[in-house]
């Protein structure tokens, strides 16, 4: 423990945002720099607890308190090399995770907890800014190939500890640049996409090979992979979305989060590499890896756009929320937010005990932004014009009870409250129902759990011989954390089904 009184004399403090009015006038990262010397006092808040529950709070099990100490002390590279001892990619889970480990933070009991979030991404950060991240490529290569079907966090951890045990391993991606949902699902002002791409050219220099345009199962032929690799392992995420199923669904100007969210990152990478969005996929297109041949296939989608219309938000999420702060840069008319549950507690109550993660209300700086939410409202229609494009949303009130058989939370209507909204963009974010079964789920011919997701045994391998699975698609929607953990475990067993053991780090997760 760097300051034993720390906690006593220094208060929670985070970085400030750019004003409202000028950051919704851009696609860039919101948060201001923090304070070198005002981080050294956030790290010393960390009390060294007996249990440190922040450790297993986090999937990764990263060493927290440890590299907390070092920051108040002013080891910078000792505290990257701990921190990257567990985590593969920092830069992505300190801007985007929640950080469930906060929430298990001692210090929370009684007050506000210790900044873990920012230190981690101020690490990492000055890791890059300094030049101490470099690639480091393995001392020898094993002989084997292992295909990464995937290139979300849990694709790319897997690959990463792949390559470290000297294995050669390709990563292919149906869209046309690596990097899942951190590239076209999270928006530039969550997290900009050259921190991603940064990550993605580090790990080609270490050797990894991406192929894009591979739509496995539809371009690329799972016989080819079977052939040309020792091993698979299936980190397709799960982009099954939820949908509503009411009156007025077809109509023009309904559409799933998913089929919004990525138009503007690739109208802002086309900007920043004068229309070539292709990153990194445009080098890859048509070739030929390792004798599988992959199309030249780019996914389109019609163009949506906010711009002066009202605009409605099912969900309550965080893809909502990245739905909402989207909404305001391209200067919607009006943003209304429907979320069918009643608005949660403030703190935590005697049913969300810590250190468990709390379902307490929360706001992201979307919010801050502008629009309105609507707690305890379910969607009953849409109308339209005679064109066939929304206008309007008929929803009502509802009340949320327990189900006497199931004991599971139900909602009913409420008589007489029933009221309409002007809606010309209505964008669903309720969630996702788990992996896309018709692709290479189906072809490889892979068993599901009872949830829909893929069935893996402990060393996450699935019932064909040779292939496995991780992330999403074998949990289900989760973080991105959660996503890295699990690609770091799969890499584990496979490692280990390859050469008959492995040295690689893993936690039990299952």
């Amino acid at each position: 423990m760097g300051k034993p009184t720390g906690f006593k004399e220094f208060h929670r403090e985070t970085p400030k945002k750019r004003p409202v009015e000028l950051r919704i006038l851009d696609w860039d990262e919101i948060y201001l720099d923090f304070p070198e010397d005002k981080l050294k006092q956030q790290g010393a808040r960390c009390m060294d607890c007996g249990i440190p529950f922040c450790n297993n709070g986090c999937p990764l099990g990263n060493r927290i308190p440890d590299w907390n100490d070092l920051i108040y002390r002013g080891h910078w590279k000792d505290a990257l090399d701990q921190l990257l001892t567990t985590n593969n990619f920092p830069e992505f889970t300190g801007r985007i995770c929640p950080a469930p480990c906060e929430e298990a933070c001692v210090l929370s009991i009684n007050d506000k907890p210790v900044t873990i979030k920012l230190i981690e991404q101020s690490i990492i950060d000055k890791g890059f800014k300094e030049g101490w991240i470099k690639a480091r490529p393995p001392e020898r290569r094993t002989g084997k190939k292992v295909a990464v079907v995937g290139s979300g966090p849990a694709g790319l951890a897997c690959a990463a500890q792949l390559n470290s045990a000297g294995h050669s391993v390709t990563v292919f991606e149906r869209h046309d640049t690596p990097g899942g949902l951190m590239i076209y699902g999270i928006p530039d002002f969550k997290m900009s996409k050259e921190v991603v791409l940064r990550r993605i050219h580090l790990m080609e220099e270490e050797g990894i090979k991406f192929q894009c345009h591979a739509n496995v199962g539809v371009n690329v032929g799972v016989d080819d992979l079977k052939r040309e690799f020792d091993a698979i392992v299936l980190c397709v995420g799960a982009t099954k979305a939820r949908d509503v199923d009411v009156p007025g669904r077809d109509l023009e100007g309904v559409h799933l989060a998913m089929t919004y969210l990525p138009q503007p990152t690739k109208v802002n990478l086309s900007k920043a590499t004068d229309g070539k969005v292709e990153r990194i996929g445009s080098r890859y297109g048509g070739a030929e890896v390792g004798g599988v041949h992959v199309g030249d296939q780019i996914f389109e989608q019609q163009h949506i756009d906010a711009k002066d219309k009202h605009v409605l938000i099912i969900g309550g999420g965080d893809t909502a929320a990245d739905c909402l702060g989207t909404a305001h840069r391209q200067m919607a008319k009006s943003v209304t937010q429907f979320n069918i549950y009643p608005e949660p507690p403030k703190e935590r109550t005697q049913d969300m005990p810590w250190p468990y993660w709390p379902a307490t209300y929360r706001t992201s700086p979307a919010h801050e932004e502008g629009g309105s939410r609507e707690w305890a409202v379910t969607t009953k229609r849409f109308e339209g014009d005679d064109a066939g494009h929304v206008r309007k949303v008929i929803a009502a009130k509802v009340e949320t009870v327990k189900d006497p058989v199931t004991g599971r939370r139900v909602t009913r209507e409420i008589s007489g409250t029933e009221f309409e909204l002007p809606c010309d963009l209505c964008l669903v974010a309720i969630g996702f129902g788990g992996p896309e079964t018709g692709g290479p789920i189906e072809k490889f011919g892979l068993e599901l759990d009872d949830r829909g997701n893929v069935k893996v045994n402990p060393n996450y391998a699935t019932n064909v011989p040779g292939i496995f699975a991780c992330g999403d698609a074998r949990r289900g929607q989760s973080l991105v954390v959660w996503a890295i953990s699990e690609g770091r475990c799969a890499a584990h067993g496979v490692d280990k089904f390859l050469m008959g053991k492995s040295d690689l780090p893993w936690l039990d997760l299952l």
